[in-house]
């Protein structure tokens, strides 16, 4: 079996520890140090610190979504609703190295002094998500797809950061409730139900 190339295990070694321990704790010695590497070797594939991050984020984004869209789909396939959507973010809170989402991370370390293309990398990750929650709703036939997902949205981000926070189970079953409102909010209007 091949070994991984110096790039991979530098970008394998950052993502672990920025995730585990945020960006401005994690140095750039401790990265060259757990992932075997020369100083030289790190910045041949990366030129700086904040390049290593926009690499990791680009690289999250397509890890996560990957793996909460067929996390979604598996539980929407078995009982289709907006509850899937609570009960996948259950299984990853439920994960060991779970520390909430990198990219409110991101921009919660950063405050008013991070760099625009991280900020940028963070607003193109939620709008792919809010996207794929107006996929869903649109594939429930409910009224207005796109502010369903802005909903949504609220309640998922709002489930993270409570659980990051709290670490309560409970956040799981809130939010589940609290998606079943929108689903049927949005329900009602579609079938004419209640005036829009």
């Amino acid at each position: 079996m091949a070994q991984p190339s110096a790039r991979d295990r530098i970008l394998d070694t950052a993502a672990r520890l920025f995730y585990q321990d945020g960006f401005r704790a994690t140095g750039i010695d401790k990265i060259i140090a757990e992932s075997d590497v020369a100083k030289m070797s790190l910045y041949r594939h990366f030129a700086s610190k904040n390049e290593l991050i926009s690499a990791f984020l680009d690289w999250r984004h397509d890890f996560w979504m990957n793996w909460f869209t067929e996390e979604v789909e598996a539980r929407f396939a078995a009982s289709p609703g907006l509850g899937a959507i609570a009960d996948a973010l259950g299984a990853w809170f439920a994960q060991e190295t779970f520390r909430g989402c990198a990219f409110i991370n991101v921009v919660a370390e950063a405050g008013s002094t991070g760099l625009p293309e991280h900020l940028q990398q963070a607003i193109a990750h939620k709008a792919s998500l809010s996207a794929y929650l107006a996929g869903l709703a649109q594939r429930l036939g409910l009224a207005a797809p796109e502010e369903v997902a802005e909903e949504a949205m609220l309640c998922l981000e709002g489930m993270i950061v409570r659980y990051q926070m709290t670490a309560d189970p409970a956040v799981v079953a809130s939010g589940k409730r609290l998606l079943a409102r929108i689903e049927q909010a949005a329900g009602a209007r579609a079938t004419g139900a209640i005036a829009a």
